[in-house]
């Protein structure tokens, strides 16, 4: 990969990375008044950048003379589905599943699988921070986005006790300087 390429391309990972971190932060209760419009944003700016550094390096293929069938499979396209459209049926189980709703009538995903997907995350919801890889997710983001604001003391106000603990300690791992490669 080209290093201009290359460098884009973390420019717009670290981005989307950083809008990830605000859809979590705009979940947490202190903001609850503006959670809707603000977590939508967010998250539609992460998938916008994703998707920018996605067609670039599909744009670099096709220069180098991938076909495009190839570039299509890569890019998943089959799989593609607008936001524009809004949300679909695979939506409306899944959020009737997290919310202990009866699955819609209009069911038309294959198994109920969004369904029950979301039945599953609701019974994890009840102790959150037992998942170790979401906790690790969560608190690397906050970690992140609060290093390079320089306020570690706003995660006391955010997030819970083990979840800001973690993020402390990431923010201290990043802040600190790194040995030198021996």
């Amino acid at each position: 990969m080209p290093e201009p390429l290359r460098h884009m391309i973390h420019q717009l990972v670290a981005e989307a990375v950083l809008k990830c971190e605000e859809v979590l932060r705009y979940t947490q209760p202190d903001l609850v008044h503006d959670w809707e419009r603000m977590t939508l944003y967010r998250a539609t700016d992460a998938a916008d950048s994703l998707d920018k550094a996605s067609l670039l390096i599909a744009a670099y293929c096709q220069r180098d003379g991938m076909s495009q069938d190839r570039i299509n499979w890569y890019l998943q396209t089959d799989q593609q589905r607008s936001r524009a459209a809004g949300p679909g049926s695979s939506e409306q189980q899944l959020l009737a599943g997290l919310l202990g709703e009866p699955a819609p009538s209009e069911a038309d995903d294959e198994n109920g699988m969004d369904y029950s997907w979301g039945q599953r995350t609701a019974e994890q919801a009840r102790t959150p921070e037992s998942d170790p890889m979401l906790l690790l997710t969560q608190a690397c983001l906050h970690g992140l986005s609060t290093r390079l604001s320089d306020d570690v003391d706003a995660l006391d106000t955010y997030l819970p006790t083990q979840t800001a603990t973690t993020a402390r300690n990431v923010a201290a791992a990043l802040h600190a300087p790194q040995p030198a490669a021996g």
